[in-house]
């Protein structure tokens, strides 16, 4: 009777905790993170008498929760991505916005131009050129917001960084805490709540950084960053840290808990993006944006100094830009070298970051090197007046750099939002050519003087005037109002040089012909310098002379179009491939409420049978007894 009573004790208690079970997984059928639980049975060893066993009744060895480390760690790098995607798709959908909404650009460059056309059509009317300057002005606002906004997305970008590693601290010192109840927990049976936790938050870390987990035979996890860097060991959690770039404050690196910068060595999740996309995106936008506005200072105020203005004045500067910015490492020697970058040449600038090491004498150029940030190798030049030159700057150094000190260069980075008007006066306007060319009213020969062009408006001489006279075989000499004299010899084609401009001759000039070469002196009527800055929207400035200023914008929006459009792609993609690896892992671990409806019958029905096992043991038990009694 008593082995009776026993198997449907043991059958009752063992349908009570599956009912239990059932009704805990019923419960968390919606709690995300949650896996279902299910009861482990064995068959109680029964007792032999040497012919046939008698079973015992049952066991509940444990209660396991449905796990595959597989569909797990697919699960955990699917929301790595995903994280990574959205925080990308978010971060080039604002940029785009920023794009579209601060104004046209693209128009008032086109108004700009425009307005010097208008220019040479009425050289002398005061309101035209004040237009002309007024669109200037429109045109400066425009690139003065677009880099101020540029900038503030990179502010917030580099205080996201900050705040999503004090995110990923505060969940590694989580998953520590929870190794510790794991493993404490793990000596009286399987800690299934607390394990579903710290999956949970291996889940939302990955969401803010690649990770890559192991788990020892004691149950606690590690996890490491994609850069190799311990998160969590055990009950230790190891933090990682956020400050200032050594070269820009203004940027936000990561550091390991030793204190080595990571910062590029991190990817995945949101962390991975906000790097990337600053790295990749942002400062390649903000720099090409700069670079097209230093192209437009530089090519306009050029072309101003080529030509005079209705004063009768050589053209003075109608913009002003700041100089590249050099930064120096913090890890620089103390009262080291000074050095300073101006653009020299904005035909090859690019839009690179650069770095400017010193690595001792007897090395590099003059002991110097230099890289772009992504670490390509330039070659430097040393010129005569101890100044180096690479890719259209040129780099100044005063005191002494020790071995190691290093100078990041931003020649373009701020470039939008430093531009601004230095015109106040629309006269200033230099609409007419600076000079002219006559030839001698007794000359002989069939030579004609051409258009005089400005080949370096900074000679002191440009405006002396000169007398060019011809010889026998074409020999020639060049008399300007200094007083100086070269001779030369012409050939047809190539033009004539001197004191910054250059004259084309057609024809053959005879022996004793003569040219004057003067300033203009019919400025208020002629317009062809205005038509040359006209022509500037047309003309190369950028990339060795083939690229205008109007093609370098339209190159950077296709550019953050494209990153778009990639962003947006990729999201779409990844949000698929998380979907998928979500259904994978459900369709192991998720509650299913019809299977749990059914087990729920099941085990009631179990319950009941094992009560009613119960009740017949005790109801035999009372008839022995009775039958003893009665006996």
């Amino acid at each position: 009777m008593s082995s009776l009573l026993n198997i449907g004790i043991s059958g009752l208690s063992a349908a009570q905790v599956a009912l239990s079970t059932v009704s805990n997984n019923i419960a968390n059928a919606s709690t995300s993170g949650y896996s279902e639980e299910s009861v482990v049975q064995s068959e109680t060893i029964g007792q032999t008498n040497g012919r046939y066993t008698i079973g015992s009744g049952v066991d509940v060895n444990a209660v396991q929760r449905a796990y595959s480390q597989y569909l797990t760690t697919a699960l955990w790098s699917g929301n790595s991505n995903l994280q990574n995607a959205t925080t990308t798709n978010t971060l080039t959908s604002t940029l785009n916005s920023v794009l579209s909404n601060s104004g046209n650009l693209q128009t008032a460059l086109d108004n700009f131009y425009g307005g010097f056309s208008n220019v040479a059509n009425s050289p002398s009317s005061s309101s035209v050129r004040q237009a002309a300057l007024g669109s200037a002005s429109s045109l400066t606002s425009i690139y003065n917001t677009l880099g101020q906004q540029l900038n503030q997305q990179s502010t917030q970008v580099n205080q996201q960084i900050g705040d999503t590693v004090s995110s990923i601290n505060n969940l590694a010192s989580q998953i520590a805490k929870l190794n510790g109840q794991i493993s404490q927990a793990g000596v009286n049976g399987n800690p299934n709540a607390l394990l579903d936790q710290r999956d949970t938050l291996v889940q939302q870390l990955a969401g803010l950084t690649g990770v890559s987990a192991v788990t020892d035979n004691q149950g606690s996890i590690s996890v490491y960053t994609s850069a190799g860097s311990t998160l969590v060991s055990g009950t230790q959690s190891y933090a990682l840290s956020s400050g200032a770039n050594q070269y820009d404050v203004n940027s936000t690196d990561v550091f390991d808990s030793s204190g080595n910068d990571i910062t590029t060595q991190m990817s995945g999740g949101t962390l991975g993006a906000l790097i990337n996309y600053r790295s990749n995106v942002l400062q390649p936008a903000q720099n090409s944006l700069g670079q097209s506005a230093i192209a437009l200072a530089s090519s306009v105020n050029s072309q101003q100094a080529s030509g005079l203005d209705l004063n009768g004045k050589q053209g003075q500067p109608i913009f002003t830009i700041a100089s590249p910015t050099v930064l120096p490492s913090s890890k620089n020697s103390s009262g080291g070298a000074s050095v300073s970058a101006s653009v020299s040449d904005v035909s090859s600038l690019t839009s690179s970051d650069y770095l400017l090491r010193y690595t001792g004498t007897g090395t590099g150029t003059n002991g110097w090197t230099l890289s772009t940030t992504s670490g390509q190798n330039v070659a430097l030049t040393a010129n005569s007046n101890g100044t180096l030159s690479a890719d259209g700057l040129t780099f100044s150094v005063s005191g002494t750099a020790q071995t190691g000190d290093s100078y990041e260069i931003q020649p373009t980075r701020y470039g939008a939002s430093s531009l601004s008007v230095s015109m106040t006066d629309p006269n200033g306007i230099a609409a007419a050519a600076a000079l002219t060319a006559s030839a001698g009213t007794s000359n002989t020969g069939t030579g004609k003087a051409g258009t005089v062009s400005v080949t370096n408006s900074g000679n002191a001489n440009l405006l002396s005037g000169a007398t060019i006279t011809f010889g026998a075989g074409g020999n020639y000499s060049i008399t300007d109002g200094a007083g100086n004299t070269t001779t030369g010899t012409f050939t047809a084609g190539q033009p004539i040089t001197a004191d910054g401009w250059s004259m084309n001759l057609t024809g053959t000039p005879a022996s004793g012909d003569t040219f004057t070469v003067g300033a203009n002196s019919n400025g208020l009527n002629d317009n062809s310098n205005a038509l040359s800055l006209a022509g500037l929207s047309d003309t190369g400035v950028l990339d060795g002379g083939k690229t205008s200023v109007v093609t370098s914008y339209a190159n950077l929006t296709a550019q953050i179009g494209t990153a778009g459009s990639q962003a947006a792609s990729d999201l779409s993609t990844q949000t698929n491939l998380f979907n998928q690896a979500t259904s994978n892992q459900q369709s192991l671990a998720g509650v299913n409420l019809n299977q749990e409806a059914a087990n729920l019958v099941q085990f009631q029905q179990a319950y009941q049978a094992s009560a009613q096992v119960i009740s017949t043991a005790e109801q035999l038990f009372t008839n022995l007894i009775t039958a003893i009694q009665n006996g």
